[in-house]
């Protein structure tokens, strides 16, 4: 089945949990195991809306974060929820390049919503772009702080490691610098 009708019944999903105020994947639940008159649930639509679900905090952050005059709240139901699916897509999706996110977003609002809504979405989400491709991604963060750290606690662990700065083959152009040995404090 295409993402693009994937995106729709995934669509339908949020619009529904949302109209009814009921979590989001105790109604996911309910649609995998009683589909109704509906074929069942695409892969990718339980996908998405299990993903929508679990960072919806942050993607309402987000949205509100660069949105000029509405917040998430305020938004039309289903001018929201697409707006959750193509932030999911952006933010937590790196199969999904951010234009195709944008495009079917585009698609679903120019067929499900008023006339305003496909440039307020484009832009809302082409500053959700612009914010994410500006900052360093979470994962790289994390990881160079990581980094750091056990770079860190390897020269602070390792009893050799005199702070020379050496080439490849082990001559210094520096001095040595006198190792400082940590006493333990007792109380």
């Amino acid at each position: 089945m295409a993402r693009s009708t994937a995106r729709k019944r995934a669509l339908n999903t949020l619009y529904e949990a949302d109209e009814k105020s009921q979590d989001i994947l105790s109604l996911l639940d309910e649609r995998i195991a009683h589909p109704g008159a509906q074929t069942p649930l695409p892969d990718y639509a339980i996908e998405i809306v299990k993903g929508v679900a679990e960072h919806r905090r942050q993607i309402d952050m987000t949205l509100d974060e660069h949105s000029t005059g509405w917040k998430v709240r305020r938004m039309g139901v289903v001018d929201r929820n697409i707006l959750r699916i193509a932030a999911w897509e952006i933010l937590f999706n790196g199969d999904v390049p951010d234009k195709v996110a944008i495009d079917e977003a585009l698609a679903l609002a120019k067929t499900l919503c008023d006339d305003d809504s496909p440039a307020f979405i484009h832009g809302l989400l082409s500053a959700v772009c612009t914010a994410k491709n500006a900052a360093p991604a979470p994962e790289s963060v994390a990881e160079e702080a990581d980094e750091e750290s056990s770079d860190s606690d390897a020269a602070a662990s390792d009893p050799t490691d005199e702070g020379d700065v050496s080439d490849s083959s082990g001559a210094s152009d520096e001095p040595a610098a006198p190792s400082a040995e940590i006493q333990p404090t007792v109380d």
